[in-house]
Order: structure tokens, then sequence, then C-alpha cells
């Protein structure tokens, strides 16, 4: 047996193993459920007055957090049954319109229960497993895409913050370093918050393959007939892309479609914007992207950010960089640790996603 069938077997078996496993114990949950359900029913029957038709909530809720849409429409079904079951043994003392909101606001919960179940076939898992998947993917794609450690001549930090308050943004950061030749982007998906998560989290993904992969130069552009592979209705993203010899300085500067990045030079003390030309990603196949040339002496910092820093609906763009500028004169100065945060705090947009890449040279 060739070893390469040999491994395929083993990851074959494995998965089976593991789908056995999840099956058992969903099935042992459910006929806890179930057993759960027929107890309070019982004591909805013999004990009316103290145990409340209600009561029947408690294993829908926990249904709806635990099972997959496989077998939640058969439980909440169940559970119906359960109900009208309950139903029967109420007594005449009890108030029709009491007994008609108890046993509305069941059927009402279990009917909610079903809608969210079949708009969650379409993932396959339900509940608390759907959540924790979908934060393992993030997590897992977060830590590919995560920044290199550079030597301890120089400073990186990566701030962002999500328009709607939550961990998923459209805005991320790739990094690449082999030797002295670091490579660093930042890149912003078309939407914001968690509209824009989603393709962020896949782009984030792939581009942190490419980079690395391919010669520095490529980036940009294997980047962009990758994203117009993609066909997505909302398809682009903008982006800015360094490549820097951590030894000399020396860098190149891309754009695509993004805000300029911006250079403190210490030794004239002037913030300098590195304008540079490129097309947005996802809209053109087949472009090139020409690259602006400098270099990064001892002192300076380079500041690499979205548009949600600088831009508003009230603000233009050239208006929003002079803030950035006056603002990082004022903050950056002494250690700088926490800047990037402090400065996406005092500037980013409230509607927008916002990010910020500090690079110092000591």
């Amino acid at each position: 047996m060739s070893p390469t069938r040999s491994r395929r077997e083993s990851v074959q078996r494995a998965r089976a193993t593991r789908l056995g496993r999840l099956a058992e114990s969903e099935t042992s949950l459910l006929v806890s459920l179930l057993l759960l359900g027929a107890v309070l029913t019982a004591l909805v029957m013999v004990y009316p007055r103290v145990w409340p038709m209600s009561t029947l909530v408690l294993p829908l809720t926990m249904g709806s957090l635990w099972l997959s849409p496989r077998v939640l429409p058969w439980f909440v079904v169940t559970t119906m049954g359960f109900t009208v079951l309950g139903l029967s043994r109420q007594g005449a003392d009890v108030p029709l319109s009491a007994l008609v909101t108890r046993v509305g606001t069941v059927f009402a919960l279990a009917l909610l229960i079903l809608i969210v179940s079949f708009r969650r076939s379409r993932l396959g898992v339900g509940g608390m497993r759907g959540e924790e998947m979908f934060v393992d993917l993030r997590d897992r794609i977060n830590r590919q895409g995560s920044l290199p450690a550079l030597p301890d001549d120089w400073f990186l930090e990566y701030a962002h913050r999500s328009a709607g308050g939550t961990p998923f943004s459209g805005d991320f950061a790739v990094g690449f370093r082999k030797g002295d030749l670091v490579q660093l982007a930042v890149v912003d998906v078309s939407g914001k918050g968690s509209e824009a998560g989603t393709r962020a989290l896949l782009l984030s993904g792939a581009m942190g393959g490419l980079m690395g992969a391919l010669p520095a130069g490529r980036f940009l552009a294997e980047s962009n007939d990758y994203l117009c592979r993609q066909e997505w209705s909302e398809g682009f993203a903008t982006a800015i892309h360094l490549v820097m010899d951590l030894r000399t300085g020396i860098f190149e500067l891309r754009t695509a479609g993004h805000p300029p990045g911006v250079h403190l030079v210490s030794g004239s003390g002037r913030w300098l914007v590195r304008e540079t030309e490129g097309p947005v990603l996802g809209l053109l196949e087949g472009v090139e992207f020409e690259p602006f040339h400098g270099r990064i002496d001892r002192g300076d910092v380079v500041l690499l950010y979205t548009d949600g820093l600088v831009e508003t609906s009230s603000r233009e763009l050239a208006l929003g960089i002079d803030r950035l500028l006056g603002t990082a004169e004022k903050e950056l100065h002494g250690e700088l640790e926490e800047r990037a945060d402090r400065l996406v705090n005092l500037l980013g947009s409230r509607d927008d996603d916002a990010a910020l890449l500090l690079l110092h040279r000591r």
C-alpha cells in the first residue's frame, strides 16, 4: 500500500470516528431533552397550579442551543405534543385568557425556533456549535495572517476597530518575513462591520498564503486576479503593500485604490505623504501596480491605514490625512507602545471600520 493511500485511509477513519462520536453525543442529548420534556409535562398535568404550561419553554430553549437542524424540528414537534397533552389536564378554574397566553407563548417560541432551524440548515450545524465553528475559523485565519516578529531595532504595531463593535471587521493586516525581507499589507474589503467580516476572513487567508509564495512585486497583482475570480457581488477591496529590507531600510510601497502611506522623516521632522497609483482590487484583471521607492532611517515612522481612519461623509480624504498627520505629530513621541490603538480611537470613524499599522525604526 502506498504511503499516500495509507494517509488518506487514516484521515478517513479519523473523520468517521469523529462523526460517530458527534452522532452519539447528539443522540444522548436528544434523549435527555425528551426525558426532561416528559418529566415537565407530567408535573404540569399533576400539579397544574405549581407548574405552569410555560415551563416547557425550558427544553425548547435548550434544544435550540444544542441540537442540530437535522433533529431540532422533530424535537420541537414532540415538545408541542407534550404541550397539547398538558393542556388537556388544565383545570376549569384557569381563566381562558391566561390559558391562551401560556399556550400561545410556547407555540410562538416553537415557531421561531423552527424558522431559525431552517435558516441554520444551510450551514448544517446549529446553535452554539455553529457559533464555535465560526469563531474557530476566525481565529485560525487571523493566526494565518498574523504579523511577523521583527528585530529589536524595529517596532511594529497594528490596531483596528469595527464599525459594529464586533471582532469581525472588513479591515485586516497580513505580513510575512523571510530573513531581512519583510512584507506588510493593510487591506480594506468593501462593506463594513460583520457584513464584510466573512469576505475579509476568506481574503485574509488567501492573501496570507499568497504573500511569501510569490515575488514581492507580484503580491497585489495576484491578489487582484484572485479576487476577480471570486465573482462576489461586492467583490472589491483596497490595499496598501510595503516591502522592506530590515537591514538597509530600503522599501517599496504599492497601493490598490487605497489611501497613501505617510512617512515621518526623523532627520527633518516632516511628515511626507507617499502617493502611488493602482486600481482597486477585484475590478480589472491583469493590472500592474507601480511602486514608490524610499528608505526608512533611524527614528522614522511609517503609518499604513484604511479610509475609516481619515475619511467620513463630512470630511474629505485630504483633510482627513492632514488631521491624521497633526494628531500623529502630537501623539508619536517617546515609547510608541499602544499608540496605534490610541490613534484609531481618536481618529476612527464610528460609521466605518478603521485600521492602522505603525512601523518605527528605533
